[in-house]
């Protein structure tokens, strides 16, 4: 769950909490035998008769209620990386830490100085894409790590594996 979710979440459970201690009042109160909870509600009418659009306070209530929702929207209509890739059989494993030892796999090949590994695709189709700094002969080694310690976890085995060696120039 991301943090809008639980946001969202959290306050639909506090609304929902405020509706139900209303609600047990008034049935509490019914079964008394007094009366039911009263609001005056031409003290509010009288308020809310008063105020206008062009006041301040209400264009930055709507304004702000409005940039809430769409943010909420936006996160909610976001993809998201998923945490857990399928590994088959029931069997899930988590992204980051597949990233890190395929990282460190990666790395440990002889003339690599750095690695970064980038696991792309969802579910059962995903596959590994490795960025490495070093000789650019070592690219075999490196994809042979990788499938070595994929094999080490016993990892499903993925398509192509991408090891991307850029180039050393930088633009001046």
């Amino acid at each position: 769950m991301r943090t809008a979710n639980r946001l969202a979440t959290l306050l639909l459970a506090v609304v929902l909490l405020v509706g139900g201690v209303l609600l047990a009042g008034a049935a509490g109160a019914a079964a008394a035998g007094r009366p039911a909870l009263t609001v005056d509600v031409t003290a509010w009418a009288a308020t809310l008769g008063e105020i206008r659009w062009d006041d301040w306070p209400v264009r930055a209530a709507a304004i702000g209620a409005l940039l809430l929702g769409l943010g909420l929207l936006v996160a909610e209509l976001r993809r998201w990386r998923p945490l857990r890739l399928d590994a088959g059989d029931g069997w899930h494993l988590h992204r980051s830490r597949l990233e890190r030892r395929l990282t460190v796999a990666a790395a440990s090949v002889p003339g690599v100085r750095r690695a970064r590994v980038r696991i792309r695709g969802h579910g059962a189709q995903w596959r590994p894409r490795v960025v490495v700094t070093g000789d650019p002969a070592s690219r075999d080694e490196v994809e042979f790590a990788v499938r070595q310690e994929l094999h080490r976890l016993a990892a499903p085995r993925p398509g192509p594996i991408e090891v991307w060696l850029p180039s050393g120039r930088r633009a001046a």
